[in-house]
């Protein structure tokens, strides 16, 4: 078990690895995370670094594929920091990024504030609280050499490899009349010659079986854990389709079909 110290040094190390853009092949034994609650928070920790309030919350491993590909058994929650929310209209640059996939997002909005209490939230109150629906695309990575066996609990204390964010346009009222378990987003990569070189389709199914219970499932994973999620937060969701590769100079579009459509682009030099 990890005491308040070795939570502050766990947090420090993992902080300061993410400003450098620098990997480790794991937390030391002494700091490494036993349990989610542990995991937690560490996590809760870099939220702390923040000069603004937290701009929402991410779910990673959403599908089963997902979670497959890093070895964990079910989803896990993590923060969108302000610092990492990047405009859609400027080319990004991807730096030190190892992951280098981008995952086509539904990100919903709270209206209202859900606080802990002593039973867990149904998924009809959570979207009860949601006043919008927005486009997004996250951009994934890790801190650990190989984050597909750092397991679930490191994984957390990684802040759940959030890493950058784009949110998109609002979705129009309608969303909410729309199945979003069968509704299809297609994402396409465009190389640096304007040439489509990869297509792929996906839907809300693929989050959880609906992004809906996504949504659900973050908020009472939070506040179990006594955190509340507060009005303004935006929550995204997973991603809907498998990850599009990027590279420098490409292009990512994600086409939402009647709720919208965006697109970034990656900086030339990486």
């Amino acid at each position: 078990m990890l005491d308040p110290s070795d939570i502050v040094a766990a947090a420090d190390l993992l902080w300061a690895h993410w400003q450098a853009g620098t990997l480790i092949d794991g937390l030391p034994p002494q700091l490494r995370p036993a349990a989610r609650a542990e995991a937690y928070a560490i996590q809760a920790l870099l939220e702390k670094r923040s000069a603004v309030p937290l701009f929402g919350w991410k779910i990673a491993a959403t599908s089963k594929a997902g979670q497959q590909h890093i070895n964990v058994d079910g989803p896990l929650a993590g923060r969108v920091l302000a610092e990492s929310v990047l405009p859609m209209d400027h080319p990004i640059t991807i730096g030190a990024n190892q992951m280098l996939v981008a995952e086509p997002e539904f990100c919903f909005r709270f209206g209202a504030d859900l606080p802990p209490r002593g039973t867990p939230y149904t998924p009809a109150e959570v979207m009860a609280a949601v006043d919008k629906l927005y486009l997004a695309i996250e951009l994934p990575d890790s801190r650990y050499v190989s984050f597909v066996t750092a397991g679930a609990a490191q994984l957390i204390a990684d802040n759940a490899c959030g890493h950058q964010f784009i949110l998109g346009p609002e979705a129009p009222p309608l969303w909410r009349d729309i199945d979003l378990v069968q509704h299809a987003v297609t994402g396409t990569v465009t190389d640096r010659t304007g040439t489509i070189t990869l297509a792929r389709e996906g839907a809300g199914a693929n989050v959880l079986g609906d992004p809906r219970i996504g949504l659900a499932w973050l908020v009472n994973e939070m506040v179990a854990l006594g955190t509340t999620l507060r009005a303004g937060e935006v929550v995204t969701t997973g991603t809907c389709m498998v990850p599009l590769p990027i590279a420098p100079g490409t292009v990512i579009t994600a086409d939402y079909g009647s709720l919208g459509r965006m697109q970034i682009r990656f900086a030339t030099a990486g």
